[in-house]
C-alpha cells in the first residue's frame, strides 16, 4: 500500500509571503501525529516548504506546478469552491481540466517511486489541493466532500485499497480506482502544459 498525503499549507498574515507564529504552532502541532514519509514535495513558495519544515519534515523537491494555476484557470475555477463544484469544472475539459490533470500527472509520479507500505507528503495551496484530488478521483461522487480545505487539512490517496479523505476532522472513505490506472486512462487525453496566460494569481 502506498499512501499520498496532500495537505495546504498552515497559517499565513493576509498578503504575507511567510507563515505567522499561528501558522508555525499549528504546523509543528499537525506534524506531531504525522509520518514518517519517504519523500516530501511542496510548491516553491516559501509557506508550503515552511508548512513542511515546520512539522518536522525535510523537502526533497519543490515544484512550481503547484504555486498557483494562473488566471485562465481562476477565471474558470475561482478559489474557494466546494469539491463539487471544482469536479464540474474538470468536466468541463477547458483550462482548469488541463491543470488538474497534470496535477494527477505530478502525483502519479511520485507514487510510482515509492515502494510498498511508503508514504509521501504534498504541501501546496488552496484551489490547487482540490483541483488535483477530483482528478485523481474522477468517478466520486463529491456533494458530500463539503467546502474547500482549511489549512493542514489533509486529503489521503492510497494506491491499490480505498481513498481515506479528512475534512473537517471528519474520515471519509470511499472506493476509488487505481490511481496509475487513471492517470493513464485521462492523462493520454489531458496531460498538455496549460498556456501560460496570467499565470500568477496566487491562493491562500
Amino acid at each position: 500500500m502506498k499512501t499520498l498525503e496532500i495537505r495546504i499549507h498552515s497559517i499565513r498574515s493576509q498578503g504575507g509571503n511567510h507563515l505567522n507564529q499561528k501558522g508555525i504552532s499549528l504546523a509543528r502541532k499537525v506534524g506531531q501525529g504525522l509520518g514518517p514519509f519517504q519523500f516530501v514535495a511542496t510548491s516553491s513558495l516559501p509557506r508550503a516548504f515552511e508548512t513542511a519544515i515546520a512539522m518536522g519534515f525535510a523537502v526533497d523537491t519543490q515544484n512550481e506546478l503547484m504555486n498557483t494555476y494562473g488566471g485562465a484557470v481562476e477565471r474558470e475555477a475561482p478559489w474557494p469552491l466546494p469539491f463539487y463544484h471544482y469536479s464540474e469544472i474538470v468536466k468541463q475539459d477547458g483550462a482548469a481540466a488541463k491543470y488538474a490533470y497534470q496535477l494527477m500527472d505530478f502525483y502519479t509520479g511520485i507514487m510510482e517511486r515509492l515502494d510498498g507500505g511508503d508514504s509521501a507528503l504534498v504541501v501546496n495551496h488552496g484551489g490547487v489541493v482540490e483541483l488535483g484530488v477530483v482528478a485523481c478521483l474522477p468517478d466520486t461522487d463529491f456533494l458530500t466532500w463539503g467546502d474547500a480545505v482549511d489549512y493542514c487539512e489533509p486529503t489521503r490517496l492510497v494506491r491499490r485499497t480505498s481513498c481515506v479523505v479528512t475534512l473537517r476532522n471528519l474520515p471519509r472513505q470511499f472506493l476509488v480506482d487505481d490511481l496509475l490506472e487513471s492517470a493513464e486512462r485521462l492523462c493520454s487525453h489531458h496531460c498538455k502544459p496549460i498556456d501560460e496566460e496570467g499565470r500568477g494569481g496566487l491562493h491562500t
